[in-house]
């Protein structure tokens, strides 16, 4: 990897899009990579749409502005689609990573993208299960690495869980969950 990866993630407010860019780029970081991770709001309240945008390379990150051109976006929330064009400067080579029970081949009749590599997992009903909220965005980071692959697997969930485990000290559940999720979401993501 010697180019910038950048990814842009739509979620709503409460969903945790934030969260997971900066987790991500910890990760990225404690893996020897240049990163960035910002978000970008419109309304700040629970339930709005929000943005969040990662830069990792293998080189010094020299650019500070917006992520107008992503190689990788991920979508936390599937009516977001309904909204705003999630696709908005993402190449026919890049990754559409979304949020759903829907398969890909659902989703590519709705999208005028016409790009190869759409993903989806259900995240949400993965957070439910595991988390016990419908909070997606750790198990959207755990399809993400499986289908970016510009970072090792087991050393993101390591990192990972070592924030968890600092943010939710006596709450043990909340990491075992978080992992549990991250884990099922990379094993059952979905391409066309």
């Amino acid at each position: 990897m010697s180019e910038n990866i950048e990814i842009r993630w739509h979620g709503r407010g409460g969903q945790g899009a934030k969260t997971a860019a900066l987790l991500l780029a910890e990760a990225a970081l404690h893996a020897g990579k240049h990163v960035q991770a910002f978000p970008e709001y419109g309304p700040e309240r629970m339930g709005a749409p929000v943005q969040s945008f990662n830069r990792i390379s293998e080189r010094p990150i020299t650019l500070h502005c917006s992520v107008a051109r992503p190689k990788i976006v991920v979508v936390l929330d599937p009516s977001l689609m309904e909204a705003v064009d999630v696709t908005a400067g993402l190449d026919e080579d890049g990754i559409l990573l979304i949020n759903t029970a829907e398969s890909p081949a659902e989703i590519r009749k709705r999208l005028p993208w016409k790009g190869a590599k759409l993903y989806t997992v259900d995240a949400s009903a993965i957070a439910q299960e595991t988390i016990r909220r419908n909070v997606p965005n750790t198990p959207m980071m755990g399809a993400l690495v499986k289908v970016a692959g510009f970072m090792d697997f087991e050393s993101m969930l390591q990192d990972t869980k070592q924030k968890l485990e600092k943010k939710f000290k006596n709450r043990p559940e909340i990491v075992d969950g978080n992992m549990s999720a991250i884990r099922r979401a990379y094993e059952e993501v979905k391409v066309q």
